[in-house]
């Protein structure tokens, strides 16, 4: 396990519960399960109520496993959200009462030393969230064309120096490290661009890099076109959603897909939760029902 001494805190905790636990003797899946922080509280809202939690990345995994340990209601499976029928197969189960998938980040592959997502450290180009797959962030910056980067940092960052970005990209190539990749961010953007961003200037692009990476805007359309097959009648879906690009395809989704109807949102966490919690502050709850 890597270093990581911080804690994941669970986004809009109550507005899950209440909006998705509808059936105190239902089964929940957590499709993004990290470090457990929405399952135990839907495990702990009823005891009747059995939580199936699952996640892709293995190390983020064994913390849940560990916080979640002392519940007899919670299962874990290391998989990706996408394959929530094979998982559900396993358990020999045709419906769910709810679904739940966060898309944000978690706070270990943010901090835990060595995964390279964040521009506050020092680490090598990473960002997988599938430790077993074999694309990294490394062969996106060093070996993507720059038409290609130029093109996923503008779609998927919605950077618009992407060809700036891109151009500055190759000509430094090789690029190793995320402070490396900063450091090229930063001599292709204006200065007064810099200045001016409330946010980090690397954000955008390392977002995209991430994106691409892990493909996630393919996972999210798979999965959306999965889940509602899974859930009983009535039964619930909810997404949490972190930018623009992520809660564009939820809204349409849910807007358009015959089988489900929105019922809440986009729900945003209050003034409260962002004081406490800051990266809960672009966060996006919307939730829909099986008809």
């Amino acid at each position: 396990m890597r270093k990581y001494s911080d804690k994941h805190i669970p986004v809009m905790p109550k507005e899950v519960v209440n909006y998705l636990l509808w059936k105190e003797n239902g089964i929940y899946v957590d499709c993004t399960v990290g470090e457990g922080g929405h399952a135990r509280l839907l495990a702990e809202s009823s005891p009747n109520v059995f939580v199936i939690g699952i996640d892709i990345d293995s190390e983020v995994l064994q913390i849940a496993e560990k916080n979640l340990s002392h519940f007899e209601n919670i299962a874990l499976f290391k998989s990706s959200y996408t394959d929530l029928p094979v998982v559900l197969k396993l358990m020999n189960i045709n419906k769910v009462s709810g679904i739940l998938i966060d898309l944000g980040i978690s706070t270990f592959q943010l901090m835990g030393e060595g995964r390279g997502f964040t521009f506050n450290k020092d680490e090598p180009l990473d960002m997988r969230m599938n430790l077993e797959q074999t694309k990294t962030a490394h062969e996106v910056v060093n070996q993507y064309s720059e038409e290609k980067l130029a093109n996923i940092i503008f779609q998927y960052g919605e950077e618009r120096f992407s060809r700036r970005i891109a151009k500055k990209i190759v000509e430094n190539r090789p690029i190793n490290t995320t402070l490396e990749l900063v450091e090229v961010i930063k001599r292709a953007l204006p200065y007064n661009e810099i200045k001016k961003r409330k946010r980090h200037f690397a954000t955008k692009t390392f977002q995209a890099i991430r994106i691409e990476v892990n493909s996630e805007l393919e996972n999210i359309k798979k999965f959306l076109e999965i889940a509602p097959d899974f859930l009983e009648q009535n039964g619930r879906l909810a997404v949490i959603s972190f930018h623009s690009l992520e809660d564009r395809l939820v809204k349409h989704f849910f807007r358009n897909d015959p089988r489900i109807k929105q019922i809440a949102g986009p729900i945003r966490p209050s003034e409260s939760e962002i004081k406490s919690n800051p990266r809960s502050r672009s966060a996006k709850l919307r939730i829909a029902e099986r008809i």
